[in-house]
Order: structure tokens, then sequence, then C-alpha cells
């Protein structure tokens, strides 16, 4: 399977995820781009088939959790994905809030099929993700 992963990060945390991400990914030997959103061009992230979209929470502390505003213009950016089979991840201190389902609502809109939401404290993926992926195989 052709996997991209696209993140936002701020310190470096999400990025860290998104790479560990990849690494379990090519581990159980799918293609796999991790890039961050930045650089990601939406029509070739487009094409994959898996497209994982990942932000760092935004938010006050423990109130209006929310992902980035480069993650939500990302998404906007990207053409129909009907078809398209999309995961989102979040990493967080405190608490993700919603920040899950605003992205999994705007790939939705894009026509994509959310098949996972992933929150992490920490860089680490969790035994959630760890079962997501072995079951792609």
């Amino acid at each position: 399977m052709n996997i991209a992963i696209v993140y936002d990060t701020r310190t470096g945390t999400t990025a860290r995820a998104a790479e560990a991400m990849g690494k379990t990914m090519e581990e159980l030997g799918h293609q796999c781009q991790v890039l961050y959103i930045g650089q990601a061009i939406p029509a070739e992230v487009s094409e994959a088939d898996l497209l994982c979209v990942g932000s760092w929470v935004q938010g006050l502390f423990i109130i209006m959790q929310h992902p980035t505003e480069r993650t939500m213009e990302f998404i906007e950016r990207l053409g129909n994905l009907t078809g398209k089979k999309a995961l989102v991840f979040c990493t967080y201190k405190l608490a993700a809030g919603s920040t899950l389902s605003k992205m999994a609502q705007a790939l939705e809109g894009k026509g994509a099929q959310v098949v996972g939401q992933f929150k992490y404290r920490g860089p680490e993926p969790n035994d959630d993700f760890m079962s997501f992926a072995n079951a792609l195989t």
C-alpha cells in the first residue's frame, strides 16, 4: 500500500510521531512518504492509497482545542478524495478536544473515508495505531 503521512509540528513532537508511524508502516511492507505540511503537494499526496494527516493541538490548556490553521488549510487544498482512505492523528499535552473530529469532518467533506483517528500524548504511536497498522497487512 502507498501511504502518505502529512503533519504540522511546532516543537517536533508531531514530526517524531509521524516518522514513527511511517517507520512502522514501512516495517510492515508498505511504501510510505512522511512530509511536513509546508512541503507536501496536495495533488501528489492525494494519489496515496492511504492519506494520514496530523496536527499538534492548539488551545487554551484544556478548552478550545483544535487543529492548526495550516492543517485545515492543507486539507482544504486537497482535491476530491472520493474512494480514498484517510486517517487523522494529533499530539497533545493535556487534552485533544475536537481536534480529530474537525480534521476527520474536513476530510470526509472532500469525499475521503476516515478509517482511523489517533491521539498521542508524546511522539510514540500507541497500541491502537499498532493494531490498525497490523490490520492493513
